[in-house]
This record gives structure tokens, sequence and C-alpha cells, in this order.
């Protein structure tokens, strides 16, 4: 059962490393916004590992329930979209 809980902390670890560096590293901010939500959703597994339940349902409706729709609101509305500005240069 220890290797089980391992094997799964190790690889929520991955995800969480992975995730978070690409968050910084992607140049396309729709895809860096998705990232930051996997990120977040893998924090919140890591404290149900760690038996912090309370902790996990606040990171799920704060960080991905507030802030992660925000900041997809805030991309929606603030991108510039490519057919419209291909369009008006033709």
């Amino acid at each position: 059962m220890a290797y089980l809980e391992l094997l799964a902390f190790g690889l929520f670890a991955l995800v969480t490393l992975s995730s978070s560096a690409g968050v910084v590293l992607v140049e396309d901010i729709w895809h860096a916004a998705l990232l930051l939500g996997v990120a977040l959703t893998s924090v919140a597994v890591h404290y149900v590992m760690l038996q912090a339940e309370f902790l996990a349902v606040i990171q799920v409706l704060v960080y991905i329930g507030g802030v992660l729709i925000l900041i997809t609101f805030a991309v929606m509305l603030t991108r510039e979209g490519r057919e419209e500005s291909e369009v008006a240069t033709t």
C-alpha cells in the first residue's frame, strides 16, 4: 500500500512540476491558463493525499473556481481575434 501512495505522489509531483513549468514557458496565454488549472488541481490532489480535505476543498473553490475562472474571462475578453485581424488587413 505504501508503494502505491509513493507512486501516486511521484506521478502527481511530476504533473505539478511539468505543468507549472509549462505555465512559465508556453507562449500562448490560453494554454498557460489551462496549464495553471492543471497545476492547481494537482496541488488539490496533494492535499487529499495528505488527508487535508478542507484545504483541498478550499483550493478547488477559491483558486480553481474563482481565480482561474477570472483569468479565463480576462483572457477571453482581452484576446484579439486572429480572424478579425486577418480580414482587416486584406
